[in-house]
């Protein structure tokens, strides 16, 4: 009984880490392509008024 509870108990802190793993990788998704739209628009307003190239 006890190496059944071990086990179970096991399980439930990978799915735990798992879980919250994909939650983080998914918010982390979220904030680079935001970030990503945020570089394009810089970019696109610097191409259209003529920045100087460095």
């Amino acid at each position: 009984m006890n190496l059944a509870l071990i086990i179970v108990i096991v399980i439930a802190i990978i799915l735990a880490i798992v879980g919250g793993l994909n939650t983080a990788l998914n918010w982390l998704l979220w904030v680079a392509i935001i970030v990503g739209v945020i570089a394009l628009i810089a970019f696109l307003l610097r191409v259209v008024r003529g920045g100087s190239r460095t």
